[in-house]
């Protein structure tokens, strides 16, 4: 009996805990692949073109200036608006 039970919760555990290592594995690699685009202007050039944008010199500036201010503000801005009591 007890054998049936342990059959079915260490590969239960195993996947929860598989699942959760893999998503900070990916927020983690993903923070650092944007951390490279802001300072490699033809890495963001090939992701726009990739998504089919095609930027000039001004836009890319623009590009690059708001995931700028996006790192230091912390991914928040623009969250929790409306009117305050």
């Amino acid at each position: 009996m007890r054998w049936r039970i342990m059959q079915y919760v260490i590969p239960a555990i195993t996947l929860i805990v598989g699942l959760i290592g893999g998503f900070f594995i990916g927020v983690f690699y993903l923070r650092k692949q944007m951390e490279k685009m802001q300072s490699d202007p033809q890495m963001l050039q090939k992701m726009a073109k990739q998504m089919g944008y095609n930027l000039n010199g001004r836009q890319m500036q623009k590009a690059q200036q708001m995931m700028k201010n996006q790192q230091f503000s912390g991914g928040k801005k623009g969250q929790g608006g409306g009117k305050r009591k």
